[in-house]
């Protein structure tokens, strides 16, 4: 579990899957590869929570510490078929605009570089989905043409390394 002034990152339960399912058969699922039937959207959630017993990362459920409302995911996902380690999120319709995915997105990618010893990490954003693209900038990061995208249509923003990010932590 992670836990922020306003966040708490914790395991998924099975509770959370309706409100995913729900997002991922929605239009807002487009940048993520949706919308998907609920089926689909099972072995998606599944594997971001299988993920971590089979190769340690995955993904977390995103939780108001307030109010305790479900609000999405963030992850650290190191899939096989993933080019590089990749910090992603997804927020829940109601949630955005609320600053959860930067703050959130900056403590996954500590305990990233920290717990897990990532030397760097990207995020795959769709160039549509102007929000994650504006936040991956927020975020310190810059569009690497030369990387591999998971999917063709996507941009690549690499996150500042761990060096770059001490360097700029305040003393």
């Amino acid at each position: 579990m992670i836990e922020t002034e306003r966040l708490r990152l914790r395991p998924h339960r099975l509770e959370d899957f309706p409100p995913l399912a729900a997002f991922y058969g929605s239009a807002a699922a487009r940048f993520v590869g949706g919308p998907l039937p609920a089926d689909r959207a099972w072995h998606v959630f599944a594997s971001d929570v299988g993920a971590w017993d089979l190769v340690g990362s995955g993904a977390w459920g995103l939780e108001e510490k307030a109010t305790g409302a479900f609000a999405g995911q963030l992850a650290a996902n190191r899939a096989p078929h993933f080019p590089e380690p990749e910090i992603g999120w997804i927020l829940l319709p109601g949630f955005e605009g609320r600053g959860y995915a930067a703050e959130g997105a900056r403590a996954v990618r500590a305990f990233a570089y920290g717990t897990l010893g990532w030397e760097t990490a990207v995020s795959y954003v769709d160039p549509g989905n102007r929000r994650s693209v504006a936040l991956a900038r927020r975020l310190g990061c810059v569009e690497d043409p030369d990387a591999r995208p998971l999917y063709p249509q996507e941009i690549v923003f690499r996150h500042p390394g761990p060096a770059a990010l001490e360097a700029e932590a305040p003393r």
